[in-house]
């Protein structure tokens, strides 16, 4: 990658022949390499954005950080892995629960609250590093044992649903605005196809805006005040351990959002790049430290850009490199972070209301591409308990260490299904064979049909049992 000269023209530059894709060391002329390369920084434009506006993070410091964690992503995974670093929502709930920020008050994020939220976002970031460098050497068949479909989809599912509060209360700030901006998106997602479809989320918050415009609802003061140029403010990080309960568990959730990306460009592009998969989860965890010390939130891969490499089969890590440096530009424009910082309550729980169904959804979706069966009792115990405990937002606190409910809700997925997992395989009562990791990025795993493989278990348990008797 030294250069323009590091990727390799594919074709006449101009064109990509049917059944073809170009892959992430090749590319097309720059013009439409950096038109692909905007097309990238619009599609992970609608849920980065939203993350500084939920959690009160200078919003141009937040792209700030994307641009330079995507990067670093490219660079060390050696630009075989195409992803932009957007953004996570994994760390919401965490963020909130620190700095107490409602961006319908009307007040600024308190320095010292941003300062303890950064600590937390770098204990995230060196975790999951830590857990890159142990793949890389070790491989990933570890933690597919230890987070099997059932758990990943619960803490998937049971961030998004822990923070269904927060958007409701967003949305009694400006309920006709919220109801404008939900159905904007779900007109948007089912009226067109292609880009226009991938975007419904941005185009939704644009029109919400306009018609909060009109209620009033927006103060311009911000912007007229800000200037045309400048740095992003950036911001030191403080510790405080006792809340490492909150922002641990994150980690799990970036985990699964970086091997099913991994997965997810593996199946499309048609290449191995499963010993890619420490790189990657190590370059996350390093632009998530890097985005702590500044004054950004975490990073993670983003599954809308995935939906754009799908739509133009254009899997170039140039394309990511352009997409990275035009975010970089926009972050020095002080102006356009003011602009953000104006989208009123009313629009944030519109689109809130969306992406944290989503969030839950996608969980669920992890269970049926994984065909999990919620006949077995351990599936439906780990599931069940996890997501009332995170719904409902169970809070404990030992040592000075206080654990939310994502966390506990964690915590609960892993241990309930292991432990009774165990037992029942100590007293012959499993019915689950096990099954790799899911992947969230949307990659149907080849398995045998999950009806056929508990037939398999049923009358090997069954042959046992006969013996058993025999002999007894």
């Amino acid at each position: 990658m030294a250069g323009f000269n590091g990727w390799k023209l594919h074709g006449d530059g101009t064109s990509i022949a049917p059944g073809e894709v170009v892959s992430p060391h090749e590319r097309l002329t720059w013009p439409r390499t950096f038109g692909i390369g905007a097309q990238h920084v619009i599609a992970m434009f609608g849920a980065t954005f939203l993350v500084p506006l939920l959690t009160g993070f200078p919003p141009n410091t937040t792209l700030f950080f994307t641009a330079v964690g995507t990067l670093l992503f490219i660079l060390i995974t050696a630009g075989r892995l195409p992803s932009y670093l957007g953004s996570s929502f994994g760390l919401l709930a965490p963020i909130g629960a620190v700095t107490a920020f409602d961006p319908a008050a009307g007040q600024a994020l308190s320095a010292e609250g941003q300062s303890l939220a950064q600590g937390g976002i770098i204990m995230v970031g060196v975790t999951l590093a830590v857990v890159g460098i142990v793949v890389h050497f070790a491989g990933v068949h570890w933690i597919e044992v230890t987070m099997p479909p059932i758990v990943t989809g619960a803490i998937v599912s049971l961030i998004g649903f822990n923070l269904a509060p927060a958007a409701w209360n967003w949305v009694k700030e400006g309920p006709i605005t919220a109801v404008v901006t939900i159905s904007s998106i779900l007109l948007i997602t089912v009226l067109f196809k292609g880009i226009i479809g991938r975007l419904s989320i941005l185009i939704g918050v644009i029109i919400g805006y306009i018609v909060a415009v009109f209620q009033n609802e927006v103060n311009f003061d911000a912007i007229n005040q800000a200037a045309w140029v400048g740095l992003p403010v950036f911001h030191h990080p403080t510790f405080d351990f006792s809340y490492a309960g909150l922002f641990i568990p994150v980690v799990l959730v970036l985990i699964a959002e970086n091997i099913g990306h991994v997965k997810s460009v593996s199946a499309m592009t048609g290449q191995d790049l499963d010993d890619v998969t420490g790189r990657a989860l190590f370059a996350d965890g390093l632009s998530t430290v890097l985005a702590g010390s500044g004054g950004g939130s975490g990073t993670t891969t983003y599954a809308e850009n995935i939906g754009v490499m799908a739509a133009t089969r254009v899997y170039s890590t140039a394309a990511y490199v352009v997409a990275a440096g035009i975010a970089l530009c926009l972050s020095m424009l002080p102006k356009f972070g003011a602009a953000i910082a104006t989208i009123p309550p009313g629009v944030l729980g519109g689109a809130a209301t969306v992406l944290y169904g989503m969030i839950g959804m996608l969980g669920v979706r992890i269970w049926v591409q994984n065909q999990v069966d919620f006949s077995d009792p351990v599936n439906l115990n780990t599931a069940a308990v996890a997501m009332i405990v995170a719904i409902a937002d169970y809070t404990w606190t030992v040592s000075g260490m206080v654990f939310g409910g994502i966390a506990l809700g964690s915590a609960a997925a892993i241990g309930i299904y292991h432990v009774m997992r165990a037992i029942s395989k100590l007293r012959g009562t499993n019915l689950e064979a096990a099954t790799p990791a899911s992947a969230p990025g949307g990659v149907e795993l080849e398995v045998p049909p999950y009806s056929k493989r508990v037939a398999r278990k049923k009358k090997r348990e069954e042959k046992r049992a006969v013996k058993r008797a025999a002999k007894g």
